[in-house]
């Protein structure tokens, strides 16, 4: 699959979200993270700005949901125009029922599993899923150091994808930069978000680039050791 970089919007200017929009504008999504105090510790935005944002924004939207009873609250962030929205296999109750429900409306769904989470339960579900979020840090807060233990979750899952011949993508998100984003692909991560490592740079757009061809050149020099990929 084609290398996907979602720079996130925790790490952009609160005050200003449209403008901050515009600055990864040659990026090829936008991460969105959804926090409720609950799941996890922080809180950020919610429904009615992920509404507005649909509105401005010049890219799809990629919402995270780092909230508890996504069953209930997931749908409607796909009524609200996200085009993928993603939630936790830590909190899900029926995760593919919820799938099928996201992927009714239209939006890709997608299963994030935190760094300490197995996701070898995950593998029989992987024809319910267009993406499965493997999350390098505890989720929760930006600014976070990569850990590289959750590497080996990734080559499983790329492995499972491959002998099941299925075209689920694989996104990785916690402390990806210029120093991390080559052993995320060459892992097997397709997708890769970057939130302080864009948003902390003077040329945001010169950063997406550049984590783009990182992420390209470890890709192709992946597959070409294992074409099965």
């Amino acid at each position: 699959m084609a290398v996907t970089i979602s720079p996130s919007i925790l790490s952009a200017d609160f005050a200003n979200l449209q403008a901050e929009l515009e600055r990864i504008s040659s990026a090829d999504w936008a991460h969105v993270d959804v926090m409720d105090a609950h799941f996890v510790p922080n809180l950020t935005l919610g429904l009615p700005v992920v509404e507005r944002l649909a509105q401005v924004s010049p890219l799809p939207l990629d919402c995270h949901l780092m909230i508890t009873d996504p069953d209930r609250w997931a749908p409607a962030y796909a009524e609200a125009g996200a085009a993928g929205v993603t939630v936790h296999a830590e909190a899900v109750a029926a995760p593919v029922r919820l799938a099928r429900a996201l992927r009714a409306r239209g939006v890709r769904a997608g299963l994030a599993v935190s760094p300490a989470t197995p996701v070898e339960p995950l593998v029989d579900l992987l024809p319910e899923l267009d993406m499965v979020l493997v999350m390098t840090v505890e989720p929760g807060f930006g600014g976070q150091g990569f850990l590289d233990v959750c590497l080996p979750k990734l080559r499983r899952l790329r492995a499972a994808v491959g002998t099941a011949g299925l075209q689920v993508q694989l996104q990785v998100d916690g402390g990806v930069s210029a120093a991390t984003i080559e052993r995320c692909a060459e892992a097997g991560a397709d997708v890769f978000v970057a939130g302080s490592a864009v948003y902390g740079a003077e040329d945001a757009a010169a950063v997406v680039e550049q984590l783009r061809d990182l992420a390209e050149r470890a890709a192709a020099a992946a597959r070409a050791e294992d074409p099965v990929r």
